[in-house]
């Protein structure tokens, strides 16, 4: 294992992000705001309680899952397809690093971004809200194994997308509606039996669920289930990016 190539490559896309941290740290905190305000304050005056949980506080997993799945995704995929776009991944290709280094430089940086802005956002929920994270342990597991996967999407979303268009079609048309889709905002036993059926199709309230458990003790899903389907997608995951560099698909020309 060659670490010097590892540390290389997460201290480069680490470097590129501190280059703008006001933005990429305020930007979650204004949005963060912003949903307290329109949710927590309009809706949360007439929705009380969900599940027992005051209705500001149940929205909190949700707000960061919605968050760091689409950070995830996009500091991954922009971190791979900015080689490309210029170039230099046959510099990368060349060198005597092979494809496990290379994944995890660029998804353990883009992870760690993604990580940031979850804590920043848990921290500036704890400005409009009371929260008591019943099970603090596995909340920090779920939420690096989720940073860790949709760093992993992301990063074949950069191999696969052809120019920067692309980059944004899978965060913005899928996992976005997905998210707020998969019961960041509410429970899905408020659906009605047949909405409740569909939803449970989504892969995204298999996570949010389990992510939601971690902080009330309550979830829509068994929690063995929700860590199940994010075993399950992580694994995925490495192996469509262990099969892109077996076949060099759009990396090599």
């Amino acid at each position: 294992m060659n670490l010097h190539a590892i540390w290389a490559i997460y201290v480069y896309e680490m470097k590129r992000f501190f280059r703008t941290v006001m933005e990429s740290l305020l930007s979650p905190v204004i949005s963060t705001s912003l949903y307290f305000v329109v949710f927590g304050a309009a809706i949360g005056s007439r929705i009380e309680q969900v599940e027992g949980v005051a209705y500001g506080a149940f929205i909190v997993p949700g707000l960061i899952m919605l968050s760091v799945m689409t950070q995830a995704i996009s500091n991954a995929s922009f971190g791979i397809y900015f080689p490309k776009f210029i170039g230099t991944i046959f510099e990368l290709l060349s060198a005597p690093v092979n494809f496990l280094e290379i994944v995890i430089g660029y998804v353990g940086a883009a992870a760690t971004k993604a990580l940031m802005i979850g804590v920043v956002i848990l921290i500036t929920a704890q400005m409009f809200v009371d929260l008591d994270i019943q099970h603090p342990i596995a909340m920090i597991a779920f939420l690096v194994m989720i940073c860790l996967s949709f760093s992993l999407f992301g990063f074949i979303i950069g191999i696969w997308a052809e120019n920067f268009q692309q980059l944004q079609l899978i965060p913005l048309l899928v996992i976005t509606p997905l998210v707020f889709l998969g019961g960041s905002f509410y429970s899905i036993s408020m659906l009605p039996p047949a909405w409740q059926t569909v939803t449970l199709f989504n892969p995204v309230v298999y996570l949010i669920s389990g992510f939601r458990w971690s902080f009330f003790g309550t979830a829509d899903v068994a929690i063995g289930i929700s860590l199940a389907a994010i075993g399950v997608f992580f694994a995925l995951c490495l192996a469509a990016v262990w099969l892109i560099f077996k076949t060099g698909y759009r990396i090599k020309s």
